[in-house]
């Protein structure tokens, strides 16, 4: 595939892939800011930030914005993650430069007015509110203090009450202009575009920026040594629980061990404990895995919901499950089902235009990279099957294990869940 990647004067990173087929074209900015690189009384000012900009800039009204892309029958969004930003569009082909111009706009010359920095906090508190009442999303965060005690990573990406009503527009403004710059940018596009006239049109935009200040974040220091829960009593629905470990760094050499591990644990509904949990003993309606990839650091992570009174159960069965990949190989055909499940998902999901400017921004931005399907496929296929194994080894241990969850839990019930958290 035709990937191309080049670096401005001033630190600013375009990359493109022209996919001639298709008919829109995808286009995201990708800013080094989020939730890690936040200071503790600023906790949540990416994502306030992020929510700001749309409200208007120097040459557009809120209103103006969301017309310039959906009057010509575009989508335009954008998420804050912990280590970075992204403002997106995916629109009809002919509109590159209008959608240049908009992102553009929103990133490098948002007005962040007082008036509507307070219109936007009332959204976020609203926000940081639902999430509370969402238990299956805030049994994540729980863990996360669990994983990462005392550092931004443990925080919650939307801040905390006390932090966004305290935050300032000189706060908003100061951190714009410290991380919104151009050596912290990467303008990414993948669709119906040529490559050249692409980078030309960017640069126009782009290449006049003065480069600022280099911006690192805090590493983080794992000194967990011993199991760690967190319950928080709450009449529920369900009772949420999120167990997790410490995992792998982004771009350590045993990522694809680690996909495929997701992939026969938890990642659909044939995998090892969809199976085990839901269909044998039917204590979940949902259960699965995630893996968190950062930087220095990372998590293996087990989600589910279950009734109340089988939740002791519940946990005691997803840790036998992690015990037993510990403990036996996996067979051949289970592990040739794993790798064939990667390669489908992630050879359609590079089919639509905005999946791949996806995949491609994060490499470009988290990893300063551009890494073509072939080469992911190659290193995958270096994977062997006993790898599977010894990183559910390396990682599968008390001093990596944290529990949180959220439901009517009695006392009995959390002293029989502590008693089984071993592995």
């Amino acid at each position: 595939m035709g990937y191309k990647k080049i670096e401005l004067d001033n630190g600013l990173k375009i990359a493109c892939l022209p996919m001639p087929k298709m008919k829109s074209i995808s286009l995201g900015i990708w800013i080094n800011a989020g939730g890690r690189y936040e200071e503790e009384k600023l906790s949540g000012i990416s994502h306030f930030l992020e929510h700001l900009v749309f409200r208007g800039t120097e040459k557009r009204s809120a209103r103006q914005i969301k017309e310039a892309i959906e009057g010509v029958g575009g989508t335009l969004n954008a998420f804050t993650a912990e280590e970075f930003t992204c403002y997106f569009v995916k629109i009809p082909y002919q509109y590159l430069e209008l959608s240049l111009d908009v992102l553009s706009d929103l990133v490098l010359s948002a007005r962040l007015e007082k008036e509507d920095m307070e219109k936007e906090r009332m959204v976020i508190l609203e926000e940081i509110k639902m999430y509370k009442d969402l238990p299956m999303h805030y049994v994540q965060e729980l863990l996360g203090g669990l994983l990462w005690p005392g550092h931004p990573l443990g925080k919650f990406l939307c801040g905390t009450f006390e932090s966004i009503s305290q935050m300032k527009r000189e706060d908003i403004i100061s951190y714009r202009d410290r991380f919104y710059q151009p050596q912290h940018m990467n303008v990414i596009a993948c669709g119906a575009i040529k490559t050249d006239d692409f980078i030309k049109i960017a640069k126009r935009y782009f290449s006049s920026l003065k480069k600022g200040e280099k911006i690192t974040f805090s590493k983080v220091e794992i000194k967990q040594d011993k199991v760690q829960t967190n319950f928080l009593e709450k009449d529920t629905e369900q009772t949420h629980i999120s167990l997790g470990v410490h995992g792998l760094p982004r771009a350590h050499r045993d990522r694809f061990a680690l996909t495929l591990l997701h992939i026969i644990l938890g990642a659909n509904m044939s995998s090892r404990l969809f199976e085990e949990v839901r269909e044998k003993r039917g204590l979940a309606y949902e259960i699965g895995t995630q893996i968190k990839r950062f930087q220095d650091t990372g998590a293996f992570v087990v989600n589910a919901g279950v009734e109340h009174k089988k939740a002791s159960e519940a946990i005691k069965v997803i840790i036998q499950e992690l015990i037993k990949i510990k403990n036996e190989p996996v067979d051949k055909s289970e592990f040739k089902r794993a790798k064939e499940y990667f390669i489908g998902q992630f050879l359609l999901a590079l089919e639509e235009t905005m999946e791949h400017m996806l995949w491609l921004g994060e490499n470009v931005t988290a990893l300063n990279k551009v890494y073509t399907p072939e080469e992911i496929l190659k290193e995958l296929d270096k994977t062997k099957i006993e790898d599977i194994q010894r990183v559910a080894n390396d990682l599968f241990k008390n001093e990596h294990l944290n529990l949180a969850l959220i439901g009517p839990i009695s006392d009995k019930d959390r002293r029989e869940i502590e008693k089984n958290l071993s592995l």
